[in-house]
């Protein structure tokens, strides 16, 4: 059964099937990078556009713009979460990721990426927690899964975050 919705999508997730999993991650993707507004679905796309052509500071602004414009749209702090990653802000990084998970607790890729932050700056506790709940999510995330295997074999143990 294909996910028609974000609810059954979250649900396919943790099923055993790693094909219709990604078929509903890319479901999921795809409502959450709509906001519902169109000059803010124009502003997040010229920041996808900008980001993917690595110019880093000027996607930072237009996400920075759509969150003005759109505080609840969880993907605009997500996607200038990641902008921040690739800047090394990793602290700005955390609190957008923050941000999204508070908007969207189902965003494995906000828990993954805040994870990824906390990596960057050596807390290895703190972002196996992180990876942990990415992976509650979405368990098909063979990356994360990865990331938390590193974290553990470097101290990370079974922390939790306040």
């Amino acid at each position: 059964m294909y996910p028609a919705n974000e609810e059954e999508a979250l649900a396919v997730l943790k099923g055993d099937d790693p094909e219709l999993a990604a078929t509903a991650e890319a479901l999921l993707w795809s409502t959450w990078c709509r906001s519902g507004n169109s000059e803010t679905d124009r502003l997040f796309r010229a920041g996808v556009d900008a980001m993917q052509n690595r110019r880093l500071e000027a996607a930072e602004e237009f996400f920075s713009r759509v969150i003005e414009s759109q505080p609840d749209f969880a993907e605009g702090w997500n996607k200038r979460a990641t902008v921040r990653y690739l800047l090394k802000n990793f602290s700005g990084s955390i609190e957008d990721c923050q941000q999204t998970l508070m908007r969207n607790r189902h965003h494995f890729g906000a828990a993954s990426g805040q994870g990824l932050c906390h990596m960057s700056l050596g807390e290895m506790r703190e972002a196996a927690v992180c990876f942990r709940r990415a992976l509650e999510i979405h368990p098909h995330l063979d990356a994360v899964r990865h990331n938390l295997a590193q974290c553990e074999a470097a101290g990370g143990g079974s922390g939790y975050l306040n």
